[in-house]
């Protein structure tokens, strides 16, 4: 082994010996820098770290990362996940999974694995497509989006990540988007820190299927209009002149003219309020790729893990009733004997 695969401060010790097979161009390439370069400031043992995914593009995540990984089912990893951080609540657990994979046949799986806490990091990556299969309608594909599947336009409302977190009680939510490495590695780096369910959404592009989707907002000639920086306790505001906020307008978030409102009129972020109305209203504040789009941690707030309390639990019962005994209990209650 070379110098680089024996030091984890080098991003090639996180690196695997797989060939990186995504189709040139693809913004699942930045995300997977961003991550290995992540782990080289981190003081974690990648013996004890596991990326597990389902089944599309991004899928082939793990195989890229010098660590534990799993490529399971179609929708299914934030069910297996579940399963693995409660039996060995000392791993670092990420959860990789596209738009159509976590939205579609894995929708129940993530929100349940969300509602209950559990402490692993779900990243999302939305490309409003589905790649894998070429390119048919997603659930976060735009109304009057023409693919294979919608050849008149698709006809669904799409679903909104950050709104579907919010609702479904992710304790930590945020968003960022595979053009700025530096942007990525810090909201994954509040994820990892981050102790229960974590989500981030990713805009990322796929450039054969859907090329240029999130343009309009992260290439960067337009971020400074069109990216909204969420900093916790300070006002939102935005804009190449600072001269655009965010004002609340009978709940909904809006955006201004500074100079139109007054200056104590602004939202003042504030990602730890024990009310999900915050973090909503900012997911709600672009419903297309052409609006001002919030960026950053919408929410970072506490309470119980599901997997401590889950162990709370067990000691308790041993504590009252001894250790479980698994034969007993499967001859207990009705019986049969098959000859």
């Amino acid at each position: 082994m070379t110098d680089i695969q024996l030091d984890p401060s080098k991003r090639g010790y996180w690196t695997s010996n797989q060939e990186v097979r995504w189709c040139p161009g693809c913004g699942d390439y930045g995300i997977l820098a961003a991550m290995q370069f992540l782990y080289t400031e981190l003081d974690v043992d990648r013996e004890n770290t596991v990326f597990i995914s389902g089944i599309g593009c991004a899928a082939r995540f793990p195989y890229y990362m010098s660590t534990y990984g799993l490529h399971t089912i179609h929708g299914r990893a934030p069910a297996i996940a579940t399963g693995l951080a409660v039996a060995r609540p000392d791993l670092d657990i990420w959860v990789i999974g596209g738009d159509g994979d976590m939205l579609s046949i894995g929708g129940n799986h993530l929100i349940h694995a969300l509602r209950r806490n559990v402490n692993v990091k779900i990243l999302l990556f939305n490309n409003q497509i589905y790649g894998l299969t070429k390119g048919q309608y997603s659930p976060t594909s735009e109304v009057g989006k023409i693919t294979k599947t919608s050849p008149m336009g698709s006809l669904d409302t799409p679903f909104n990540p950050i709104s579907v977190a919010v609702g479904a009680g992710a304790s930590f939510i945020a968003r960022t988007h595979d053009m700025d490495r530096k942007h990525m590695i810090e909201v994954f780096k509040r994820a990892h820190a981050h102790k229960g369910s974590s989500f981030v959404e990713i805009f990322q592009n796929c450039n054969v299927f859907n090329d240029g989707a999130f343009d309009s907002i992260v290439k960067r000639d337009a971020r400074a209009e069109m990216m909204i920086d969420l900093v916790h306790g300070e006002p939102i505001r935005f804009g190449a002149d600072n001269d655009k906020g965010v004002v609340l307008d009978k709940g909904a978030a809006k955006v201004v003219k500074v100079a139109d409102v007054d200056e104590s009129d602004l939202l003042v972020h504030d990602e730890r309020a024990d009310s999900p109305t915050h973090a909503f209203a900012l997911g709600l504040l672009a419903d297309d790729n052409q609006s001002p789009t919030p960026f950053g941690v919408f929410r970072d707030t506490t309470r119980p893990e599901y997997a401590e309390a889950a162990t709370s639990q067990l000691l308790a019962a041993n504590e009252a009733d001894g250790p479980g005994d698994l034969g007993a209990l499967l001859r207990s209650g009705a019986t049969w004997n098959v000859e």
